[in-house]
């Protein structure tokens, strides 16, 4: 598949392993986004957040190595027929989101949380993922960013106001 900044293969390690692997364009800002995603990813973990597993940052080649998740993203099954499986699924995102927000060692705003980022593995567990624009914020603060971040959807009011965004974006975002 693709993304907003490169394209994701279905790999096999050696073990016989399946991962994601997701190749960054060259672009300065798939530089920054590979980065961000490293950095961020390699200090949580939660059941709800999608695993990175490693990468390669060498010459002009950038690769995350995800673990794999089998039923794909949130938006190609936003409709499925169990109540059950839809309320589990909104349970996992909202405990992840929390993990990223409340128990994580500083704050992190994904600012980007969209049912295409939200991946389900074999068991339809919900994992956050594409963490590529995610912002690390001191508790109890607010954040100033000069530039709205994300893709097209839900927007907070703090974006379009100009105002120092919060937790509440992540939210808005997801369209709640």
């Amino acid at each position: 598949g693709s993304g907003g900044f490169g394209t994701v293969y279905k790999g096999r390690l050696p073990n016989g392993t399946l991962v994601a692997v997701k190749e960054l364009e060259m672009a300065m800002q798939a530089d920054k986004q590979f980065q961000a995603e490293v950095k961020t990813l390699g200090k949580i973990h939660h059941i709800n957040l999608v695993r990175l597993l490693g990468y390669c940052y060498e010459d002009n080649r950038k690769l995350l190595v995800y673990e794999y998740m089998p039923n794909g993203s949130l938006d190609k099954l936003l409709f499925l027929d169990s109540w059950a499986s839809r309320f589990n699924i909104a349970l996992g995102i909202a405990r992840g989101i929390t993990y990223l927000h409340d128990e994580c060692q500083e704050c992190i705003l994904h600012c980007d949380i969209k049912p295409q980022n939200i991946l389900l593995d074999e068991s339809f567990c919900p994992k956050v993922a594409d963490f590529g624009l995610a912002k690390l914020m001191k508790r109890e603060r607010a954040l100033s960013v000069t530039t709205v971040r994300g893709t097209r959807g839900y927007l907070a009011p703090e974006w379009i106001s100009n105002l120092p965004i919060t937790t509440k974006v992540d939210v808005y975002s997801f369209g709640m």
